[in-house]
């Protein structure tokens, strides 16, 4: 019997231990969440991104830690914050240093980071992507930079109600948003920020914002 009351974190910590798990809501199907992605070891296209960010980086919703791991192996100042424990659990059994924090509750070095990673289309987090960059703006200096991976050219801006489901567990429904390349101007504005440059890392986009002088 599939169970609908479980959180977010209970059912995603079943899927970073490496049981299959389904994401509903974003599109007209199901689709396998990417879990493998986000659990093995930084490659060639994550180290291009990794090289955007500058001086000391808050990597938030850093999962299991693989770009928090690899800042920190090339002794970069790093910190990674996760809703989710098992996420930070693997993050700090990696090598990388991280919090168990929601990105809307106090940070450590808040106003001192020099750049903010939203990787992994974390950009999405809580559905609301111009809130969410408006608190990042207050992690980094007035100076710094928010590295944000979006979606592809061509594919469309939206906010949803998503559910993931793992052996059996569903968890209630969560805000989430997708953020693609041709509405990231647009939203950075809305954010007081402006895009400093685009980048394509092989089959992945990627954008540095900065705040608008």
């Amino acid at each position: 019997m599939t169970l609908s009351d479980n959180s977010f974190s209970t059912v995603f910590s079943h899927a970073l231990r490496g049981e299959p798990c389904i994401v509903s809501g974003l599109g007209a199907e199901d689709v396998p969440l990417p879990v493998r992605d986000w659990t093995r070891e930084a490659d060639v296209d994550d180290l291009a991104m990794l090289a955007l960010c500058t001086g000391p980086t808050v990597d938030v919703g850093c999962g299991p830690g693989r770009l928090t791991a690899a800042l920190a192996q090339v002794g970069r100042i790093v910190l990674g914050i996760d809703v989710v424990p098992e996420a930070v659990g693997q993050t700090l059994r990696r090598g990388g240093s991280a919090l168990h924090r929601d990105v809307f509750d106090p940070i450590p070095g808040e106003g001192r980071w020099e750049s903010a990673l939203l990787a992994d289309g974390n950009v999405g987090i809580g559905g609301d992507p111009e809130a969410l960059l408006r608190r990042v703006r207050e992690l980094v200096t007035p100076l710094g930079r928010i590295v944000v991976e979006v979606a592809p050219p061509g594919v469309a801006d939206q906010r949803v109600w998503a559910t993931i489901e793992c052996d059996g567990t569903r968890s209630r429904p969560f805000r989430w948003a997708v953020v693609g390349m041709d509405g990231i101007h647009a939203l950075a504005a809305s954010a007081g920020l402006s895009v400093q440059g685009t980048h394509r890392l092989g089959e992945r986009w990627c954008a540095v914002l900065e705040e608008r002088m």
